[in-house]
């Protein structure tokens, strides 16, 4: 543990920060805390945007997380993530495991009345496909 971190009392242990979050929180927005439950082998939702950006947690299991200009990687249980939301796409947040259920834990800070996500068009994924990093 680090000394910054000497104050937490016993079994208080932080996992993950983001010192820039702040900064891409949209004015006015509201925190929405959300779990996603993918049953085995569930390729999670097709490819969308956040209306803000997502803290989160995978609670457990394993799930193939893809953001737009980053590879794709396996996020497994205590592992945090985060997206920045807004013009960025979330490609894949798929259950990695064919034989086990996954779940995560995030919270999302949005403006309030806006969707949780929303689908990316086959043809706005044809023009974007120069930003996406390669596949596993």
């Amino acid at each position: 543990m680090s000394a910054d971190h000497a104050h937490l009392p016993p079994g208080v242990e932080i996992i993950a920060t983001r010192p820039d979050a702040a900064v891409q929180i949209p004015a006015g927005a509201e925190a929405r805390t959300v779990r996603i439950t993918l049953k085995p082998g569930d390729p999670g939702a097709p490819p969308h945007r956040h209306p803000g950006p997502i803290f989160g947690y995978v609670t457990q299991g394993e799930v193939l997380f893809e953001l737009e200009g980053q590879p794709p990687r396996v996020l497994k249980a205590g592992d945090a993530l985060f997206e920045p939301g807004g013009d960025v796409i979330h490609y894949q947040g798929a259950n990695n495991l064919p034989n086990g259920q996954s779940q995560m834990v995030v919270t999302m800070f949005a403006p309030p009345g806006t969707p949780i996500l929303t689908v990316v068009s086959a043809e706005e994924l044809a023009e974007r496909r120069h930003l996406r990093v390669a596949q596993l």
